[in-house]
C-alpha cells in the first residue's frame, strides 16, 4: 500500500497514555501509542540509576518532559502509516505546540518523505487533536550547574569532550545505546562508569514486523530524540549545560533548493526552535546548545586530528560501530566522507592506520564520491558535510601530493573538477548559542591549531 492509501485506510493514530517510573537499578518510562484497527506500541526508555542523586520523578514537571518526549518519540510509529489524525488522550497541546509539533513531523520527516516519494503540505501532513487535560506546571527556578555531554563516539563529540576539560568534575556523559565506542571515549577522556548516564531506548516490535511487510518508513529526527531525553536527564541531575556536538555544516539541505535535510534535527533552525520550546513550556533553567555550532566539519576535523589519542578508538560509521570490535565499514557514504575531511591533515600513513585502508584507492566509490564533492543528484543520506569543505580537502591534499602520483579517486577529481579557491579554516559563525565562557575556549583552540597549519 501507498500514503495515500495507507492514511484511508488508517486515519488516527492515537497518543494513549505514558508512564515513568522507578525500578532497583533504573528510572523506566512506557509510552501507549496505537495505529487505530491497526496494531498497538509500547515503546520503552530505561535510564539505568547507577549511583547517580534523581529528583523526583513523580512532579508533575517531570511528568510533563515525559509527556512531551512522547511525541518526538511518536514519530517512528506515526510514520508507519503516516494517519492524518493525531489524537492525544493524555494531555493536551496548545495552537503554539501544535504548530511546533507540525514543523518537527514535516521537516524532521523530509528525508523520510523524499525517499518515499510522499507530496504534501506541511498544513496538511497532520492534525492534532488534544483530548487529555492539560498539565498545569510552574516554571522552576532552581539554580543548575555542571555539564552533560551527549557522547556519539564520533570525532565531533570527542572535540567538545577535549574543549570542556576543564569542567570535568561538574560535567557527566550522556549515551544512548548500546553501543560500546562512547564508553570508550569516554574513558580515554577519564570519565569513568560513574560518571557515564546510560540510557537504553527499545523500539517495540510490532513497528519492526510492519517494517517487514512494506509500511511506510525511513528517517526520523533522532537527535530530536536526544533533545528530550537529555532535557529530562539533566533537570533530574541538576546540570545547567546540554552540550552537544552539532557543526554549522548540519545546516545545508541534501536536497539542492529544498529544505529536505537528513540532519535537521541537529540545524541551528531547530537548536533553536527547540530552546524557545523548552523555554516556554519545559519551564526549567537547562540550556541546550552546540558547542561546535560556530565550526564546520573541516575546522573540526582539524581540531580532531591533534587528539591522537582518540585515533584508535573513534567511530562513526552506522554499519561498522555495531560490530564486534567496532571497525569502519569503508563502504558507506560516511566512511568516505570521514576519511577525506581527515586528508589534509593525516593523510597518508596515519588516516590508513585508522581506516586500515586507503579509500581514495577504491574506484568502487566513485558514485559516493562524486556526490559528496556536490556533481551527483543527491548529497547522501548520511551526517556528512559541505560540498565547499569537501572540495576543499580534497584540492589541499592534492596540492600536498604535487610531485606523487594520485590514488584513482583523486586522479579522478583532478581530470573531472576545478580545484577549490576557497579559504575555509579561519570561518567562524557568530550565529550560534553557546555561552560565553566557553566560546572563549573554542576560539582560542582554533586560533592555536590554525597557527600549527600551512593550510589556509
Amino acid at each position: 500500500m501507498n500514503f495515500d492509501e495507507l492514511r484511508k485506510k488508517y486515519p488516527k493514530f492515537l497518543y494513549n497514555s505514558y508512564k515513568i517510573w522507578e525500578e532497583e537499578n533504573k528510572i523506566c518510562i512506557e509510552y501507549d501509542f496505537e495505529i487505530e484497527t491497526l496494531t498497538k506500541f509500547n515503546p520503552r526508555i530505561e535510564i539505568l540509576k547507577k549511583d547517580f542523586k534523581f529528583k523526583d520523578i513523580n512532579s508533575d514537571l517531570i511528568k510533563n518532559i515525559v509527556f512531551n518526549l512522547g511525541m518526538i518519540e511518536a514519530i517512528s510509529y506515526f510514520k508507519a502509516t503516516c494517519s492524518p489524525q493525531f489524537f492525544i488522550k493524555c494531555g493536551k497541546l496548545d495552537e503554539y505546540q501544535e504548530n511546533w509539533f507540525k514543523k518537527l513531523f514535516y521537516t524532521g520527516l523530509g528525508e523520510f518523505r523524499y525517499i518515499n516519494n510522499i507530496k504534501i503540505s506541511e498544513k496538511d501532513l497532520v492534525q492534532f487533536v488534544s483530548e487529555g487535560e492539560e498539565i498545569n506546571v510552574a516554571r522552576n527556578e532552581e539554580e543548575l550547574n555542571g555539564i552533560i555531554i551527549p557522547v556519539g563516539g564520533g570525532k565531533d563529540s570527542n572535540v567538545t569532550l577535549d574543549l570542556l576539560k576543564e569542567y570535568k568534575q561538574d560535567t557527566l556523559i550522556f549515551r544512548i545505546g548500546r553501543k560500546k565506542v562512547p564508553l570508550e571515549c569516554a574513558k580515554i577522556s577519564g570519565f569513568e562508569d560513574n560518571k557515564v548516564i546510560e540510557v537504553n531506548r527499545t523500539i517495540d516490535k510490532n513497528l519492526l514486523e510492519l517494517n517487514s511487510k512494506g509500511f511506510l518508513n525511513g528517517h526520523t529526527p533522532f537527535s530530536g530524540v536526544v533533545a528530550f531525553l537529555t532535557y529530562l536527564c539533566s533537570y533530574l541531575l541538576g546540570k545547567k549545560y546540554i552540550a552537544l556536538s552539532n557543526e554549522n555544516s548540519a545546516n545545508e539541505s541534501n536536497i539542492e533548493g529544498e529544505n529536505i535535510n537528513h540532519q535537521y534535527s541537529k540545524t541551528i533552525e531547530f537548536e533553536n526552535d527547540f530552546r524557545e520550546y523548552a523555554n516556554k513550556y519545559l519551564k526549567t533553567n537547562v540550556e541546550y546548545f552546540s558547542m561546535l555550532r560556530p565550526l564546520s566539519e573541516l575546522q573540526i576535523a582539524m581540531l580532531f586530528s591533534k587528539l591522537e589519542k582518540f585515533h584508535n578508538v573513534f567511530n562513526s560509521c552506522n554499519v561498522g560501530s555495531k560490530s564486534e570490535p567496532w571497525k569502519w565499514c569503508c563502504s558507506c557514504p560516511k566512511c568516505l566522507f570521514v576519511f577525506t575531511i581527515l586528508s589534509p591533515f593525516l593523510y597518508k600513513e596515519k588516516l590508513i592506520k585508522i581506516f586500515g585502508e586507503d579509500l581514495f584507492d577504491r574506484k568502487d566509490l566513485e558514485k559516493t564520491f562524486i556526490e559528496l564533492c556536490g556533481y551527483g543528484k543527491t548529497k547522501p543520506f548520511e551526517c556528512v558535510g559541505t560540498y565547499a569543505e569537501v572540495r576543499f580537502a580534497i584540492t589541499k591534499i592534492i596540492e600536498k601530493m604535487e610531485n606523487e602520483e594520485l590514488p584513482y579517486l583523486l586522479k579522478y577529481y583532478k581530470e573531472h573538477f576545478e580545484l577549490s579557491k576557497e579559504s575555509l579554516l579561519e570561518e567562524y559563525n557568530g550565529n550560534n548559542n553557546v555561552p560565553e565562557e566557553f566560546e572563549i575556549i573554542l576560539k582560542n583552540k582554533l586560533k592555536s591549531v590554525i597557527e600549527q597549519e600551512n593550510l589556509k
